[in-house]
């Protein structure tokens, strides 16, 4: 299945285009611009588009955070000399009951909105005793009333949970949500250092926070 574009994003094209691209100078962790792009497939060049379009549309302000839908944003951070991204949608609380309300309980869940959350490891990672190799993964999660579960899936382009298959998952992590005192409106990712060679992957919306420890090998 190939990744349809917003229409909303023609507009931003020749906008976008003009303006310098900074996230892609001198760092390995972050994909090389579509003029370095010789090497890879036509997936990966699709990706490229989809990221420096629609991720800076919101990044620059041409879809403001107020926007009502969900915004495709991205979460840059190093894990020790790992450069780890994660692209994903944010779509916002807008009033809705959430969890087992908007989003199931006990179903396998994009962890986002429209296209799946993907994660990208520049090196090698360790995840629960799991050595992980570079390169980019799907992150799917079921949630739970009391307990989730955190999946790192091969397949990383795929439409929601459409084409999702347990027999390529790479790790499955059972832990607790945190419970947060305010309400984060727009779910949200984040990569947190924790020590010179450890860290999390974080996702918050509405009341609840997820954590999920990576180690720089």
């Amino acid at each position: 299945m190939k990744r349809i574009f917003p229409s909303l994003l023609l507009s931003c094209l020749v906008a976008i285009s003009c303006q310098p691209n900074e996230k892609n100078q001198g760092d390995a962790g972050v994909q090389p611009t579509l003029e370095e792009t010789d090497s890879l497939t036509e997936l990966e060049k699709e990706h490229l588009i989809f990221r420096d379009t629609y991720a800076d549309s919101v990044n620059q302000g041409y879809l403001p955070d107020t926007f009502k839908g969900s915004a495709r944003r991205e979460a840059l951070g190093t894990i020790g000399d790992v450069h780890v991204t994660v692209n994903y949608g944010s779509p916002g609380v807008r009033g809705r009951v959430i969890w087992n309300g908007l989003v199931s309980y006990d179903q396998v869940w994009v962890s986002g909105s429209h296209w799946a959350t993907a994660i990208h490891f520049s090196d090698e990672v360790r995840i629960q005793d799991k050595s992980i190799q570079p390169g980019w993964y799907g992150f799917f999660t079921i949630p739970g009333r009391e307990k989730w579960t955190l999946i790192l899936n091969k397949n990383y382009d795929q439409h929601l949970a459409e084409e999702y298959d347990p027999n390529e998952d790479l790790l499955r992590v059972e832990t607790d949500p945190v419970l947060l005192a305010d309400t984060v409106q727009r779910l949200t990712y984040a990569i947190e250092p924790t020590g010179d060679k450890t860290g999390l992957l974080s996702m918050s919306w509405d009341k609840i926070r997820l954590e999920l420890p990576i180690e720089d090998l």
